[in-house]
C-alpha cells in the first residue's frame, strides 16, 4: 500500500563558490530563476506533490534563507517550514545531521539539495515512487553524457543502484546516469552518516554514506528524472537555466 511522505529536508547551507560574486551577498538557493528563488521552485513542486512540512538547513548567509522560509510558509497556508542552522559548514553529511532531531519521528523522509533545478513534473513522479515504500533509499537520477561534475550512478535494468561514484574523473564513467540530488530514505541513513570520515576536501559527504549503504547490500533504488536538470553550479549554468527553465513548460 502506498504511504505518501509528507516531510522533506532541503539542504541550503552552502555558498556556491563556483558562482563567484553572484553569491557574495546572496546565498545560492536564493538566486532568481524564472521569477523565483531556486529553492522556491523545489519547495513549491514538492508541496504540490504532497509534502506539507519542510526542514531547511541553513549556513552561509543563513538569515536570508531563514527569512525566505518564513515568507514561503506565509504565502502557502497549510505548509510548515522551519529553518535549522548547520553550525559547522563541514559538508552535506553534517547538513543532514543538523536536521536529524527535527525528523526523528519520521519513518521515511524526502531530502535533497536546495539549489538543484529540474522540471517540476519530476517531483510529482519522485513523490509517487517514494510512496511505494519498497526501498531503504531512493535516489533521483538523470541522464547526461558524462557525469563527472556530480556522481556517476551505476544501475541494473531494474533500477537498483549497484554503485555510486562521487566526482569521477572526466571521461572515465561507464554510465550516463548522474545523481540528480533528490532522495527519500529511512532513518537507517543516519547510521551511515554518523560513521562518515572527512573526504579529501575535508568534508563529510552525504553521497559517501549512500555508497556505504550500497556496499552493505541495502536496497537502494533509482528513478529517472526527465527534461531539464541543472546543478546551477556556474554563472553560465545560471544563464542557461534563466533562458530555458520556465514553470509552465515544466508542468507538461
Amino acid at each position: 500500500m502506498a504511504q505518501p511522505i509528507h516531510t522533506a529536508v532541503l539542504l541550503a547551507a552552502g555558498r556556491g563558490t563556483r558562482l563567484g560574486t553572484l553569491t557574495a551577498d546572496t546565498p545560492k538557493p536564493l538566486l532568481e530563476v524564472a521569477g523565483a528563488p531556486l529553492i522556491e521552485h523545489i519547495a513549491g513542486a514538492l508541496a504540490e506533490a504532497g509534502v506539507s512540512r519542510f526542514i531547511v538547513v541553513t549556513g552561509y548567509l543563513g538569515a536570508q534563507v531563514a527569512a525566505w522560509c518564513e515568507k514561503f510558509a506565509q504565502d502557502n497556508p497549510g505548509i510548515e517550514v522551519e529553518a535549522v542552522a548547520q553550525r559547522e559548514l563541514n559538508g552535506t553529511g553534517g547538513a543532514i545531521l543538523a536536521a536529524r532531531g527535527k525528523i526523528a519521528d519520521e519513518a521515511r523522509f524526502i531530502f535533497g539539495w536546495g539549489d538543484v533545478l529540474m522540471d517540476r513534473a519530476n517531483y510529482h513522479r519522485f513523490a509517487a515512487r517514494a510512496a511505494e515504500n519498497d526501498f531503504d533509499l531512493l535516489l533521483a537520477a538523470n541522464r547526461m553524457k558524462d557525469p563527472w561534475r556530480g556522481a556517476a550512478v551505476y544501475l541494473t535494468p531494474a533500477m537498483r543502484v549497484e554503485c555510486l561514484v562521487e566526482k569521477p574523473l572526466q571521461g572515465q564513467s561507464k554510465t550516463e546516469w548522474n545523481n540528480a540530488g533528490l532522495f527519500a530514505a529511512r532513518q537507517m541513513l543516519f547510521d551511515y552518516v554518523t560513521r562518515l570520515t572527512p573526504s579529501p576536501r575535508g568534508e563529510f559527504e552525504l553521497p559517501s554514506a549512500i555508497a556505504a549503504m550500497i556496499a552493505d547490500g541495502r536496497d537502494v533504488r533509482a528513478i529517472d528524472m526527465r527534461g531539464f536538470w541543472s546543478d546551477v553550479g556556474t554563472p553560465a549554468d545560471l544563464e542557461v537555466a534563466r533562458k530555458r527553465f520556465h514553470p509552465k513548460r515544466s508542468r507538461k
